[in-house]
């Protein structure tokens, strides 16, 4: 077990690990989404009984989920009340009107949310290590996680991806049980139907990223002003002897702070005397400075100016839990990023198909910024679903023909209506500015067969979105191959 320092945290002392809670059976509401799924696993490994339940129990995450022994069941009948649960937790995608939940209510029983059984149940006295942002919650999660576990520190984490590093989301902690540190993806999405705050309020970080701050979730923030009222309130659970790790950057970040602020600050990315700050090279490389003296360089396979950034950010917030930083400059050489994180699904005929889930505007242009970057003037066919509940309200719709720029030839799919998954807006005429090299389609075979057509030996597909696409990845594989010539 490595000796754990801080140079700023007072005394240094690490917090004791809390003794286990008697066993409980929990029956969690909403259990196959990514963050429901990942407690879910958390707390079968600490010993509680799980079960749950969800609209749609399907693979990957119900394969994973019975792989653990969790009994799973569809829908959300009532019925299931005969389970006799210690406690229900409740995941956000549940509202008023659920019958399961109805029947909860009208019978007086106890449930709670899922942010707020996990900072009761796993949190308590860990030294918790979070990572909040509009953008790159995800990645840079996977690297301070990767960072602390090449230390010796085998954390417990939750984290809404899979890092191929350990393949798996989430996990109670590593191989030496008296480790006290947690990394958790801290998200700004509210809490429940009967918590409207953000969840990450609910996890009390000793160490805490701010990674951005834009405008986004507008189905829940009228504003960006109430998004930055959020994160002062996760800035006001830091204590004193706690750190955070703010984005030089990002105007809403710095307003964020000006609030109030009780705990040492590190800036990254902004001017390079204020802090943190990164030094391009030619090669696949990139050397990290701290107030302008060169701390190291790293060398891996991730491209985009974002991946760089989140990588300082990890190193600086590793530091702060008593990592050497060129100890983490040299975990990063051997991080394997996240699955749906620009991830190759296959090659067909020359043509490679890239998975990635962009979804806002500026994480689009990040990356088709970054695999331009990467490949030069080689061609990228960008294919895009806007279907996170921000871009289907249309908040996003203007920015989208600027965040594809880069992309040569633009593919985007949605059809205008309603319905769950239908657009509230036409998205042939958002993408009108991009000209004849953007189409728009509501038929998948037919948009398949569009971008099957114009591929050429040579092009990368992209594909973007924050859902399963349809298989669309696979299907274009299969169209390219079946291509004559």
């Amino acid at each position: 077990m490595p000796r754990y320092v801080s140079q700023r945290l007072g005394s240094g002392k690490i917090p004791q690990l809390q003794k286990p809670d008697s066993t409980m059976h929990i029956h969690i509401l909403g259990i196959c989404g990514t963050f429901m799924g990942g407690l879910a696993v958390l707390a079968q490994e600490a010993g509680h009984k799980v079960t749950g339940c969800d609209a749609n129990v399907y693979p990957p995450m119900s394969t994973q989920l019975r792989a653990q022994g969790i009994e799973l069941i569809e829908g959300f009948d009532p019925d299931q009340l005969k389970l006799k649960p210690d406690l229900f937790v409740v995941g956000n995608v549940v509202s008023r009107g659920n019958p399961l939940m109805e029947a909860i209510l009208n019978q007086g029983l106890p449930y709670t949310s899922g942010p707020q059984w996990i900072g009761e149940h796993i949190l308590q006295n860990k030294w918790v290590l979070a990572v909040a942002g509009t953008h790159g919650k995800t990645t840079t999660s996977s690297m301070l996680a990767w960072i602390l576990e090449d230390a010796g520190y085998h954390p417990g984490f939750l984290i809404g991806g899979v890092p191929m590093n350990f393949g798996i989301s989430a996990r109670l902690q590593g191989k030496e049980n008296e480790n006290p540190f947690f990394v958790i993806e801290a998200d700004e999405y509210d809490t429940a139907f009967f918590d409207k705050r953000s969840k990450f309020v609910h996890y009390r970080p000793r160490t805490a990223i701010l990674n951005n701050l834009e405008y986004d979730h507008a189905d829940i923030f009228p504003d960006l002003t109430a998004i930055e009222t959020q994160f002062h309130h996760l800035v006001r659970t830091v204590p004193q002897i706690g750190g955070l790790i703010v984005n030089g950057r990002e105007e809403s970040l710095r307003r964020v702070i000006a609030r109030g602020c009780w705990s040492h600050t590190e800036w990254f990315g902004g001017a390079a005397e204020e802090g943190w700050s990164l030094r391009e090279n030619d090669d696949a490389s990139f050397d990290v400075l701290l107030k302008n003296e060169l701390i190291g360089t790293v060398h891996w396979s991730l491209s985009g100016e974002h991946n760089r950034l989140n990588a300082i950010a990890a190193i600086a917030a590793a530091r702060h839990a008593g990592v050497p930083p060129a100890q983490a400059i040299q975990a990063l050489a051997s991080f394997e990023n996240v699955k749906r994180r620009m991830e190759t699904r296959g090659v067909a005929k020359g043509i490679k198909v890239i998975d990635d889930f962009a979804h806002h505007p500026t994480a689009i242009a990040t990356t088709v910024a970054g695999l331009r970057q990467q490949l030069g003037n080689s061609r990228i066919l960008a294919v895009l679903e806007p279907r996170s509940n921000t871009m289907k309200l249309g908040t996003m719709k203007d920015a989208l023909p600027g965040s594809l720029v880069e992309a040569d030839l633009v593919f985007g799919y949605g059809a205008k209506g309603e319905g769950k998954n239908a657009l509230g807006w036409d998205l042939s005429a958002a993408l009108a500015p991009l000209g004849t090299k953007a189409k728009a389609f509501d038929d998948l075979d037919v948009l398949v067969s569009a971008v099957a057509d114009a591929a050429q030996s040579g092009d990368t597909i992209l594909v973007m979105s924050n859902g399963g696409f349809g298989a669309v990845h696979q299907k274009l594989l299969d169209a390219i191959n079946s291509r004559v010539g």
